[in-house]
This record gives structure tokens, sequence and C-alpha cells, in this order.
């Protein structure tokens, strides 16, 4: 089973487009949790130690911002499923 990958965003946000984008080219599939249009997810973003997003989670791992080569690291995680 491969691991869901979760891209906490909210629109209009570059840092949060860059990762979604880098995501769909590398063929990984993500759900996208908008926080500002659903605000039970920010207690989630929080959980993780963060306020802000992005932060992409997979497999209970978290990456906050747009930094490929963590992004890369923790995607690795999918590849091994």
């Amino acid at each position: 089973m491969s691991n869901q990958v979760i891209v906490y965003s909210t629109k209009g946000c570059t840092e949060c487009t860059l990762v979604k984008e880098m995501l769909t080219k590398e063929g990984i599939p993500f759900e996208v949790r908008d926080v500002l249009k659903n605000p039970e997810y920010q207690p989630e973003v929080e959980k993780f130690g963060f306020m802000g997003v992005p932060v992409t989670v997979v497999a209970g791992q978290a990456v906050k911002g747009f930094n490929p080569d963590e992004l890369m690291n923790l995607l690795e995680v999918t590849k091994d499923s």
C-alpha cells in the first residue's frame, strides 16, 4: 500500500504551488488540504509544529515550505512502499 502524500496549502501561496508542481512532475499523487477553506486542517498542521503552509506530510513525517532536497528525501518513503 502506498503512503498517502498530503499537502497543506492555501490559495495564492507561491511555495504551495511549487510543492504541488514538483509532486505532479514526479508523478506522485497527493491530496491538497486548504487550511483557509477548511479551518479544521489547521490543528493538523500545528501538530507537526508548524503554523504556516505549505506543509507536506508523508507517513507521519512533515516538511515545511518548498525545500526540494527535503521533499525528495521524504518522498523516497512513497517509492519504498
